[in-house]
């Protein structure tokens, strides 16, 4: 898929500069870029779900009883 984007002249060095300073293309900086942004907005969601849960049933389990429960499986 190609995809086209707008910069002005000031965010276009900005790009190019930050991409050859880290040693990869243009391209490579805004995919790079776009993946993180989702994984970063999936692990939050997924923390927000998980501190959701924990505030309603704030059980927790020490490494030795998970441990004792795995064993006995």
């Amino acid at each position: 898929m190609t995809i086209s984007l707008r910069l002005n002249n000031e965010e276009s060095v900005l790009f190019k500069k930050y991409a050859e300073l880290n040693g990869m293309s243009v391209s490579e900086l805004v995919r790079q870029s776009v993946i993180e942004r989702i994984e970063d907005e999936y692990d939050l969601n997924a923390y927000e779900k998980a501190i959701a849960e924990y505030r309603e049933n704030p059980v927790t389990y020490s490494l030795d009883d998970v441990e004792r429960e795995l064993d006995s499986q």
